[in-house]
């Protein structure tokens, strides 16, 4: 049993106690703390509640409740409970690891408030859920803090344990459905001199898919990595990685704000531009992320072959017709030139008249086209869907212009870039199949292979390497082609997966 209250009026106890603090000629910091807590009004609710229990006031005596709120501190009615004009302070603990940065970003906001501008998912503040995005910071271990720079030296001068005097912001976070975006680039954070703390950065590659956790910051979000559910960390944003990629200077400016991390001082860093005012910049020619969605398996009814000329992609193609005709065919292309003896038309090729090939070119009925021997050649769209009509997946080894035309929810290409090995591994696959075109005959048979030279080889190298450069946003898959057999056997592994396998496709594609 508990035991028996002392004292049942504790209402008029601490207004008696107001009265005599009133009447202290010069009244000491504890004395005026002591009646900073007697006024507060969420203290004076709890005395009424305390009388209320202790005097079995269960039923809610009105005129004795208002009698003992009578006097000089306690004479007006109690307000609602949010509506002080006083700070609603409260004390946070937060213990630093050496190891693991607190994963927190601060700023002086328009009031010149320190406030909590960001806090990392899945950082020590994150996990422990005591700091809040505008958290406004008045005091670090006792010590009042104004500025980052003064709360970085703080933080890294304290031990592990560190006590936040805090006013509490209610700003509450909506959550969304969650954002996934395809790399097209790879970021090292610890060679980036504009991320002001290394570890918190999140190292990816081009390719990578990215869960975009939260994207409200100008130049750094937070993401993990899709395909492994990974830590957090900060990534560089559409519009900063646009800005680099533009060979411009980013807007940003560290003199107020500052993501520490509890290891070490990181230096600040002000840098100012302007893309609206740059004439020449243009995000539409920059690939950077791009927004992509999970779908179930499926076959996609095109496969898109793109490579430099001399790498083998042809070779593929009629590999895999030859191999598995039933499942992959290859459109009949069109011409303006006449057909030769014994040729039929629908056969090898279409034949038509020049002045209708370029009447239809100019409506876009052609994936790709060209001119031979002041002859016209191209491949119609309505001949590769005839392909797919027919059960096959269509397989097209294109030029990288015609990329833009079929990487549509139209066609949902698979596109594969066959990338030209080093020249060295070039000249050994090029003997390799002279070797097999004579037969074993010696050099009679030089002539069925294509003679080529050294320039020719680092011709296809710099070819390739300039069409991945331009061309890479495009790619689902890239393989260098050093051996032609296992190639074509990592070709054929992907297409087989992709029946098995969940696949990202952009986010354009999922209806």
């Amino acid at each position: 049993m508990m035991p028996p209250c002392k004292d049942k009026d504790a209402v008029s106890a601490a207004r008696e106690l107001l009265e005599a603090l009133a009447e202290a000629e010069e009244p000491e910091d504890d004395v005026e703390e002591l009646k900073e807590i007697l006024s507060n009004p969420h203290f004076r609710a709890l005395l009424v509640a305390h009388d209320d229990v202790t005097n079995k006031n269960f039923e809610g005596d009105i005129d004795k409740s208002q009698e003992v709120m009578k006097g000089p501190q306690l004479l007006s009615p109690l307000p609602p409970v949010f509506n002080s004009t006083q700070e609603q302070v409260r004390y946070v603990n937060i213990r630093k690891s050496q190891t693991e940065p607190l994963g927190i970003t601060v700023k002086l906001d328009e009031a010149n408030d320190l406030t909590v501008a960001r806090i990392l998912q899945g950082s020590l503040v994150d996990k422990q859920g005591i700091l809040h995005v505008g958290d406004i910071i008045r005091e670090v271990n006792g010590f009042p803090v104004g500025t980052p720079e003064q709360m970085m030296d703080m933080i890294i001068d304290s031990d592990p344990d560190i006590t936040l005097k805090i006013i509490p912001s209610f700003i509450h976070q909506n959550k969304t459905e969650p954002v996934y975006m395809k790399a097209h680039f790879s970021w090292d954070p610890m060679k980036d001199r504009l991320l002001p703390c290394k570890e918190a950065g999140l190292p990816f590659n081009d390719g990578d898919i990215l869960e975009i956790v939260v994207s409200d910051d100008t130049n750094w979000w937070q993401a993990r990595l899709a395909e492994i559910n990974g830590p957090v960390g900060l990534i560089p944003s559409q519009a900063l990685e646009e800005k680099r990629k533009s060979f411009v200077n980013p807007d940003l400016d560290y003199s107020k704000s500052s993501l520490f991390c509890g290891l070490t001082k990181k230096k600040k860093k002000t840098i100012k531009y302007s893309s609206k005012d740059n004439k020449e910049y243009d995000k539409a020619d920059v690939m950077i992320y791009e927004e992509v969605r999970r779908m179930a398996p499926f076959e996609r009814p095109f496969l898109v072959l793109v490579g430099a000329k001399g790498v083998g992609r042809r070779s593929l193609k009629e590999r895999l017709i030859k191999d598995d005709p039933r499942r992959f065919g290859t459109p009949i292309a069109h011409t303006s030139r006449a057909p030769r003896e014994r040729e039929v038309d629908g056969q090898g090729y279409y034949f038509t008249d020049r002045e209708s090939m370029e009447r239809d070119i100019l409506d876009n009925k052609y994936v790709e086209h060209g001119e031979f021997n002041f002859n016209l050649y191209g491949t119609r769209v309505d001949s590769c869907w005839d392909v797919v009509k027919s059960g096959k997946m269509c397989v097209l080894d294109v030029s990288p212009n015609a990329l833009k035309l079929l990487k549509t929810q139209e066609f949902m290409p698979y596109i594969v870039f066959i990338a030209a090995p080093s020249v060295a591994a070039l000249k050994v696959m090029y003997e390799e199949g002279r070797h097999m075109s004579r037969g074993g005959k010696g050099q009679g048979g030089m002539n069925v292979v294509e003679l080529k030279s050294e320039d020719d080889f680092i011709k296809t190298v710099n070819e390739s390497a300039d069409i991945e450069l331009k061309f890479n946003s495009y790619f689902d898959e890239v393989i260098v082609n050093d051996n032609f057999d296992e190639t074509y056997r990592l070709l054929r592994k992907s297409l087989n997966e992709m029946t098995s396998k969940q696949q990202w496709v952009p986010v354009n594609w999922v209806h």
